[in-house]
């Protein structure tokens, strides 16, 4: 059988047969009569049926799907040359898949064609290289452009993804930005290429002048602060930015009406503006408005509302006749604060109310305001769904929510619930998500919590240098733990979890010299239906063998040069020396509801025993002590999140104290000089206030101050048998490196550790003796990134405190002052850590160099 190698391309072939007889055999095999087809591009177009049609040269692709691209299918008559051929042809690189495309007829018998379609695939994509582009703007121009691998590489995708990583740049600010697309073939696979994106961004086009034109309401310096991100270069914008974004000028003419929106300019309009370049990469720009008047509220009436009066609802609103007419206030009081008046009725099952302001007469400067009220019908909660709780047993998380079936649909306690399920640390709190499902028909809303899971086990695993040695840490702490589940060998992972439950363990040890051991357990929720938490702890800590040289650092004011006062050095054979406390605690908390229920109080029994020998840091050196005390502590927390909290506060008043023992004796305790006699059952009185509050100041809510005070007092019921114990040390990190019983540490950063304490001399030695202390503080922080795996926040902060010995010599304002910066960083399964470098302002009367430049490490607190 002889083929004819034709090849039908675009432009119209002219083909002309001649028949030529075969053998008889062949004929007879063949049982048909075969036609030799000679090209004539002359000739005239011939029809024929399609016998069959073969797809060649593809690998990747469906052949089938392939051949129903073509338009031809056998059976079918086409003309040859004709315009049949010709729109396969025109389909195949309309399509762009293909970088060649024939057609080929391979036979003619009698008046049938067998025809062949040659393909070539375009090459895949293996690899696509970015240079030019910072780490930091990697991941936003990969999401932008989205080019897979093994995807076609078509002329359409690299134009595409020119255009689109050329405007992300100039979205930037880049807009001279040169962006070039190589293509190289990937030498270990075939017809596979490699995509080589190389971007110049060149410098940012800045701004080099902004004028306004028409304004007379307000001068220049105020709307150029309206436009928040786009400034000209000069002395007044030294620390904004002057760099010339389109996307960020767009809003911020949006901005800048809204800014005259909000002083009562309800008809501002930008009349022209324009945006001319120079040769030196900057812009001149030009904005011309017609400001129109300033309306003031006139009348506000109510309509629709049947629960509320509309005297009660203007007063809640906060807007009255007179007040200059600002849109964009109305609708935060109406819908958006937290007293909006909209949620006067979300909080009494309203859910499917609505409120809309209309401007019912607008005369001279005048705005008549008619509130249009749909109350609807009050809706009852009828499902509360939760998903996302993996780990934690649903009991746990439903026990915390405040919206229960049967109740009426209230938005202030949808927004408790979702404060106090973050307060349990168990999920992460930036992605609770509550979706309220409303059946208008019925009148009722199903609420489906949606939360994340995060690990709130933490593991403790460091050494530290503290007090002039090593100590290393061992710790764990584990969260969400389930102490009924303790002997069920399937709830183990690696310990039974799911209850909420507290257990942690830690041990601190510095060879023979130093150990320490503690263990604490805490159930919230004491018989599993009101939130009465139970909390039980002990401890036990040995320090033994104290060297000389320790000794000496402590006398000369370890690390801060103490110079003041006589000390007799302890002797080289005086290794016999220790201290060994041990002690147990319980306490029981519980959630008030007046004076809301917000406040907690908090009742702890708790009892130490000291152990002293030859032990020259307390009044005490020698002999043994009991410590018996009953805490109390009224608490009120609102904070919205206990890692990065943005608003709320947190305010207690606690009470530790003793038995009176000197008050039911007759002894005259000044005449006694045994230490063992003064101090086997100490006695005091200890006061602590706290208050921190925290206050958004962006829109974001990102930008957080944080103020915090804080006081203590330990005080005496004989001035004779003040106690050697649970005294205040101020000054430093606030951590001792290693624990210390019988101490309250206080941190101040920009200060040594513990240079801001009192001392005494007693004995010859030096014993920390602060038994009163003030310390302010103000934060701002900004967070880095919020997410579940790590929450890292930057801060600055300033800072002042001071320590006395004696009431009578407190001065709340005598204080030592600092400043500084700080990064904090929460890991799941570490805790908090961080670092902070502070300043100290002031001299310490007897220290050498306890102020000035000062880092500080953070483990496990906040200041």
């Amino acid at each position: 059988m002889l083929r004819l190698g034709a090849l039908i391309l675009i432009s119209l072939i002219t083909i002309a047969t001649t028949a030529q007889q075969q053998t008889d055999s062949v004929a007879a095999s063949n049982n048909a009569t075969e036609e030799v087809q000679k090209v004539s591009y002359s000739g005239v177009p011939r029809k024929y049926e399609i016998a069959d049609i073969a797809i060649t040269g593809v690998e990747h692709l469906d052949k089938h799907i392939l051949l129903n691209l073509s338009g031809l299918k056998v059976g079918q008559t086409i003309s040859i040359p004709g315009d049949e051929l010709t729109q396969a042809l025109k389909r195949y690189w309309n399509h762009g898949l293909f970088s060649d495309v024939k057609i080929y007829q391979t036979k003619i018998v009698d008046n049938k064609v067998y025809l062949e379609i040659a393909l070539k695939e375009r090459p895949r994509l293996s690899e696509v290289n970015f240079h030019g582009v910072r780490r930091s703007e990697l991941k936003d121009v990969e999401e932008k452009v989205v080019m897979m691998k093994e995807s076609q590489v078509t002329p359409f995708l690299v134009a595409r993804t020119q255009k689109y990583v050329k405007d992300y740049f100039v979205g930037k600010g880049f807009y001279n930005v040169d962006v070039n697309i190589v293509q190289r073939n990937d030498r270990k696979s075939p017809n596979h290429v490699i995509l080589d994106i190389n971007v110049d961004k060149k410098d940012k086009v800045k701004v080099r002048s902004l004028v306004f034109n028409g304004n007379k309401a307000f001068r220049y310096k105020k709307l150029n602060r309206a436009m928040k991100k786009t400034n000209q270069k000069g002395l007044m914008n030294f620390f904004r930015t002057k760099k010339f974004v389109k996307d960020l000028y767009e809003k911020d003419l949006v901005a800048l009406i809204d800014f005259y929106n909000e002083h009562g300019y309800r008809d501002a309009r930008i009349l022209k503006e324009t945006v001319v370049r120079n040769d030196d990469n900057t812009v001149d720009i030009t904005i011309d408005l017609d400001e129109g008047k300033q309306y003031f509220i006139g009348d506000i009436t109510w309509v629709g509302n049947n629960i509320y009066s509309g005297d009660y609802l203007s007063y809640v609103l906060q807007m009255k006749k007179g007040d200059v007419y600002n849109s964009k206030r109305m609708n935060k009081r109406l819908y958006e604060e937290d007293d909006a008046v909209h949620n006067l009725y979300m909080d009494n099952g309203y859910l499917f109310s609505n409120i809309t302001p209309i401007e019912s007469n607008v005369y001279a400067d005048t705005i008549d305001l008619e509130m249009r009220i749909v109350e609807g019908t009050q809706a009852t909660i009828d499902d509360v769904i939760i998903k996302g709780n993996d780990k934690t047993n649903e009991h746990v998380v439903r026990r915390e929510i405040r919206t229960k079936p049967g109740q009426l649909f209230s938005k202030s306690e949808l927004i408790r619930t979702v404060r106090e399920l973050a307060q349990l640390g168990h999920f992460n709190p930036e992605n609770i998500n509550p979706v309220p499902q409303p059946d208008y028909d019925n009148g009722t809303v199903d609420i489906v919590y949606n939360l994340e899971e995060k690990s709130n086990d933490q593991v403790e695993l460091s050494g530290g240098w503290g007090a002039g040695m090593f100590v290393g840490s061992l710790g764990l702490s584990f969260n969400n733990f389930s102490i009924r589940n303790i002997f069920n060998k399937e709830a183990y992972s690696p310990l039974p979890t799911g209850d909420g439950q507290k257990f942690s363990i830690k041990a601190q040890a510095n060879g023979k010299y130093y150990k320490s051991i503690s263990a604490s357990f805490t159930e919230p929720w004491l018989g599993g239906r009101r939130p009465n938490s139970l909390t039980l702890s002990a401890f036990y800590s040995s320090q033994t063998g104290v060297s000389s040289s320790y000794y000496n650092n402590f006398y000369n004011g370890y690390r801060s040069g103490y110079v003041s006062g006589e000390v007799n050095k302890p002797s080289k054979g005086s290794l016999h020396q220790f201290r060994k406390v041990s002690g147990t605690s319980i306490g029981f908390g519980k959630r008030l509801t007046w004076p809301d229920d917000w406040f907690t109080l908090y009742t702890e029994f708790s009892y130490q025993y000291y152990q002293l020998r030859n032990w020259q840091y307390f009044l005490m050196q020698n002999g043994h002590s009991h410590n018996l005390s009953f805490r109390v502590t009224l608490m009120r927390n609102s904070i919205d999140n206990p890692i990065y909290t943005r608003s709320g506060s947190n305010f207690s008043i606690g009470l530790s104290i003793t038995p009176p023992y000197s008050l039911f004796s007759d002894i005259n305790w000044k005449t006694v000089d045994d230490d063992q006699k003064l101090y086997e059952f100490i006695e005091y009185h200890k006061w602590t206030v706290k208050g921190q509050v925290f206050k958004p100041l962006d829109n974001a809510r990102k930008l957080v101050l944080m103020g915090k005070f804080e006081m203590g007092f330990l005080g005496y019921f004989d001035e004779y048998r003040k106690s050697p114990f649970e005294k205040y040390v101020m000054g430093g990190d606030g951590m001792s490196g290693y624990s210390t019983y019988g101490e309250e540490t206080i941190g101040l950063r920009g200060y040594e550790n513990s240079s801001l304490t009192p001392r005494k001399v007693t004995n010859g030695s030096y014993s920390y003796d602060g038994n009163i202390y003030n310390k302010y503080t103000l934060e701002l922080r900004y967070p880095i990134t919020l997410q579940p795996q790590a929450t890292v926040f930057a801060l600055a902060f300033a800072e002042a405190g001071n320590c006395w010995s004696e009431f009578q010599d407190f001065s709340p304002f005598d204080l030592k002052r600092s400043a500084g910066v700080g990064l904090r960083i929460f890991l799941p399964i570490f805790g908090l850590l961080g670092i902070d470098w502070g300043y100290g302002f002031d001299e310490v009367s007897g220290y050498n160099d306890a102020g000035g430049s000062q880092f500080h490490f953070v483990i496990g607190q906040s200041f």
